[in-house]
């Protein structure tokens, strides 16, 4: 088999093609020519024997030899990728790029200065910050880590929980006043509720009692926003009653401009703040560093 270093470079276009699904997608990210990916792609096919890829004027996509081949290729030239970046840290200060998304109003409250301090303590590392309530493909995309806010969902990424994060059910002294207390859920249809509506969410509150009983009542729909700020800010306002995360609210729970209510009920399943990753066998040294700096400011958050 031939194993030389234009075997590896075409192997590293194929791939790229793949990801893209076109080879005008791999060659605008290796600064390539449409034609010169093609040439590199035929090559590799030669020396396999096998048509890996079925092309159209606007579309590639893989054949079943191709499938098996982008796996196998896929993962080894990562092996090879991090064997070398394990080399190189070991001599090295960390170094390299780190991409990182995290939810806006969270980041912008609580990761800003975290964030900023780690870059200042080492510089050799190139930080790519996304604040943004779009839930990335942290594999396609390219992140080393995001941070996300809610209930953890199965997936091939690596979790670490940095705190709880309950979500609370809120609303202001006025609506309270304008509305009536609520003494039970089955009353909160009658109130005009805020709902968010990122992610495919519901205008359900899904609740468990003290005696472990589950149960779930739909949210009067009067107002819908993509973020908790505008949600918060609806809520402070009177607009309406919301199920917003602990830390936005705690400060207005504390001094009464909101009030928690069926304080007797938690929403469930649990919600938390947790850092995902790719699973690696090598973790790079940048990230892991970045990762124990969020566990460190995560003790100073004021709800825990």
């Amino acid at each position: 088999m031939v194993t030389n270093m234009n075997h590896i470079s075409r192997i590293s276009v194929f791939i790229q093609v793949v990801k893209h699904t076109s080879f005008v997608g791999a060659a605008r990210a290796l600064g390539m020519t449409g034609p010169a990916i093609s040439k590199q792609v035929k090559a590799l096919e030669d020396q396999l024997g096998v048509k890996l890829l079925t092309r159209t004027t606007r579309h590639v996509a893989l054949t079943e030899e191709g499938a098996i081949y982008f796996d196998r290729a896929r993962k080894a030239l990562e092996d090879l990728s991090e064997a070398e970046q394990h080399i190189q840290e070991l001599k090295a200060v960390p170094a390299g790029k780190l991409k990182i998304s995290a939810p806006t109003s969270f980041g912008n409250q609580f990761l800003t200065k975290p964030i900023a301090t780690f870059a200042a303590r080492y510089p050799d590392v190139e930080l790519d910050v996304d604040f943004s309530d779009r839930r990335v493909d942290v594999i396609r995309e390219g992140y080393d880590l995001v941070v996300r806010v809610g209930v953890l969902e199965d997936s091939t990424l690596i979790a670490s929980k940095l705190a709880s994060c309950p979500l609370v059910l809120c609303a202001s002294q006025t609506l309270i006043e304008q509305y009536g207390p609520l003494t039970s859920a089955e009353q909160l249809p009658r109130y005009p509720g805020l709902v968010y509506n990122q992610h495919s969410q519901k205008e359900e509150w899904r609740f468990q009692k003290a005696n472990g009983e589950i149960q779930t009542q739909t949210l009067n729909r009067n107002f819908a926003a993509n973020t908790a700020d505008m949600q918060l800010e609806a809520c402070l306002t009177g607009v309406g009653i919301a199920l917003l995360p602990i830390f936005t609210v705690y400060p207005y729970l504390e001094s009464g401009e909101l009030i928690k209510i069926l304080p007797e009920y938690k929403t469930y399943p649990e919600s938390g703040i947790y850092v995902l990753y790719p699973q690696n066998r090598y973790l790079a040294t940048r990230t892991r560093l970045f990762i124990d700096s969020l566990k460190a400011a995560s003790k100073n958050f004021s709800w825990c």
